[in-house]
């Protein structure tokens, strides 16, 4: 019987979608918030991305809330 070992980048969060405890992959994005040209480099703002591996869903949730 095999065993597979987990490792730090595997990650179990609540999905949902699913609606239950399934791998997830998070990464940090800097995402711009103003529609205006002039302003856009002022408006990044940073946002926690998880991915659900088993149906796809994508969550998007904004860090700083300033």
């Amino acid at each position: 019987m095999s065993t597979k070992t987990r490792s730090a980048s595997d990650l179990t969060e609540a999905c949902e979608d699913c609606g239950r405890d399934t791998p997830h992959t998070v990464s940090i994005e800097l995402r711009t918030e103003s529609d205006k040209h002039e302003n856009r480099e002022f408006s990044r703002e940073p946002y926690r991305i998880t991915e659900c591996m088993a149906c796809g869903s994508e969550t998007a949730l904004r860090m700083n809330n300033a």
